[in-house]
């Protein structure tokens, strides 16, 4: 049944059906049982290499691929741009007819610029599997490892239950608008109820926004979007809560940071979980700014799931590499 998966990319959730995010997803949890109770699965990609390509750093990501590949029996490379001709004007066309002779699975990270493009060109010219490690619109093993976790919560119970996706004021440098675009075009195919907080200023893409209420119409699920904290905190089930830039408003990066620091009490604190469902919980994708972004009491407190999330991407990674790969 997961042949109809072999060789495909994934770019955004939005390429994939719901029944086929949901092969993936029971791939994950299987993956998950057995290592649980100490079953190797180190021949499901046996002698196979993956190849990762980052323009930037990462901590979750390389290693839960890397960690991954090597529990699936295969081998993980990592690149970089200025580790290969990349940074020479290679292109992707070329990069990526080589590639392919030498392995059979190609991630990609490129959070800033074009992205989301270049991985499209890529996929475009390669035979072998493209994913997407995050580029400046999505963020989909992220995503799925969020839905995976959420599913472990509420007993893969979404329907009627609300995530509150808000904006923090996160300082210092412009975070891509990826992770907030995943989480509302995702979830609502998974039957969960979506809450957008964020002031005025940060607002998503137009043609993420539109995709996101088609999804959540298609679904019967809510969506909606506010400028408070507190009104999308206020009973929800789920608080995802993490910084963006405000890219639609303004591509300058000074007025940007300007920005970031008028709104300094967007932050998820005790007061704020406390307006949420009794058993609410606090998610975040790492790494977040402590005592910034969301107050060590909640994060270290009880309704924080942070940790499973992370210990998730393993789990979803290895499911999309042993899915897909030839």
């Amino acid at each position: 049944m997961y042949n109809n998966l072999k060789g495909k990319h994934l770019i955004s959730t939005q390429d994939w059906t719901l029944p086929e995010l949901e092969q993936l997803l029971a791939v994950a949890s299987r993956l998950k049982q057995e290592r649980q109770l100490g079953i190797p699965h180190n021949t499901l990609l046996l002698a196979k290499t993956f190849f990762m390509l980052f323009f930037e750093e990462s901590t979750r990501t390389r290693n839960a691929f890397e960690a991954g590949i090597h529990q699936l029996g295969g081998h993980a490379h990592f690149l970089t741009p200025k580790a290969t001709q990349i940074d020479h004007g290679e292109t992707a066309k070329d990069t990526v007819k080589v590639l392919e002779r030498y392995g059979e699975g190609l991630g990609i990270r490129k959070t800033f610029g074009t992205g989301n493009a270049y991985m499209r060109e890529i996929a475009k010219w390669s035979k072998i599997p493209v994913v997407n490690m995050q580029c400046e619109d999505y963020h989909p093993t992220q995503v799925l490892a969020d839905i995976m976790t959420i599913k472990e919560k509420f007993n893969n119970e979404l329907r009627g239950r609300r995530i509150c996706v808000s904006w923090t004021s996160a300082p210092n440098y412009i975070r891509p608008l990826s992770m907030a675009q995943s989480l509302v075009l995702a979830m609502p195919r998974f039957g969960l109820d979506v809450t957008l907080a964020h002031p005025p200023e940060f607002k998503l893409k137009p043609e993420i926004m539109e995709t996101a209420k088609a999804n959540a119409e298609a679904a019967g699920t809510k969506f909606e979007v506010v400028d408070s904290m507190d009104a999308a905190a206020e009973g929800a089930d789920i608080i995802y809560a993490k910084g963006w830039g405000p890219i639609v408003y303004t591509e300058d990066e000074k007025e940007g940071l300007a920005l970031i620091d008028k709104n300094p009490g967007w932050v998820v604190d005790q007061r704020r979980m406390n307006m949420a469902s009794r058993d609410s919980i606090y998610m975040h994708c790492m790494p977040y700014d402590r005592d910034i972004e969301v107050t060590s009491e909640v994060v270290d407190g009880p309704h924080s799931v942070v940790f499973d999330e992370a210990e998730n991407r393993l789990h979803i990674m290895k499911a999309i590499m042993a899915a897909t790969m030839i």
